[in-house]
């Protein structure tokens, strides 16, 4: 399940890329798949683990371009390892709403990312993660948990203060929205409730059916009721 359009962020064989908080990998493995060179970086040695024996497998499989490059890292978002203007494009996927110390984890982004280069940055959207924070509090009060909500504007803002232009934004995954209220009202641990395990069970169907009539409906909802927010940002190149 991706976030990000790649389509849209035009991501090239060959291009550097960090997958900041790359989580389970799911855009990492994407992005190898393009040809990228990339870059799994997250602070959770287990989950990097598991990341790099999907690389390995993929490229036994034959399932990446023969000069496709990857690999993982551990370490902070708020000092990232890697020298100034080292990547092409910087993904910061579900991460910033985890972050006390957002400003300083942006302008780190910033700073590893090229001039010309690009960035993508999602985060839950408002209102239907406000549902959530209404509904319980187990949903953010844990440790590792949200820390804030991103109106599009702060977002945006927080952004572009640390240096970056912005270029367009997109919502994702309308049909998540109603998982997740009804997790949040059931008790978040409560994976039994029939109705939790009714609408994971549509969602697994989706995502490995991918029929046209749920497509298409999150489509047309995802304006509306779309649980994530993407931002597509620049870095503006240097003036001579």
């Amino acid at each position: 399940m991706l976030t990000v359009d790649f389509d849209k962020l035009g991501v090239q064989p060959g291009q550097r890329v960090l997958d900041l908080g790359c989580g389970a990998g799911r855009h990492a493995f994407e992005l190898y798949r393009l040809g990228a060179d990339v870059t799994a970086f997250d602070h959770d040695v287990e989950e990097l683990d598991n990341v790099a024996a999907m690389f390995a497998a993929m490229k036994t499989e034959d399932e990446v371009p023969a000069n496709a490059q990857a690999q993982t890292v551990v370490g902070d978002a708020l000092a990232l390892p890697f020298p100034d203007e080292h990547f092409d494009v910087v993904i910061a996927s579900e991460i910033m709403e985890h972050i006390p110390e957002d400003e300083k984890a942006m302008a780190e982004l910033v700073r590893v990312v090229k001039p010309g280069g690009r960035v993508v940055v999602t985060v839950p959207r408002d209102w239907p993660e406000r549902i959530c924070w209404a509904l319980s509090d187990e949903y953010h009060q844990v440790e590792g948990g949200h820390v804030r909500i991103y109106s599009a504007a702060e977002l945006i803002g927080k952004l572009s203060d640390a240096g970056l232009r912005f270029a367009f934004q997109h919502h994702a995954h309308a049909l998540h929205s109603p998982y997740w209220w009804i997790k949040c009202a059931v008790g978040t641990d409560n994976d039994d409730h029939p109705l939790v395990k009714a609408y994971h069970s549509f969602l697994v169907w989706d995502m490995m059916q991918a029929p046209w009539i749920s497509r298409t409906a999150e489509r047309l909802l995802n304006p509306v009721a779309g649980k994530s927010l993407a931002v597509y940002l620049g870095k503006p190149r240097v003036r001579s």
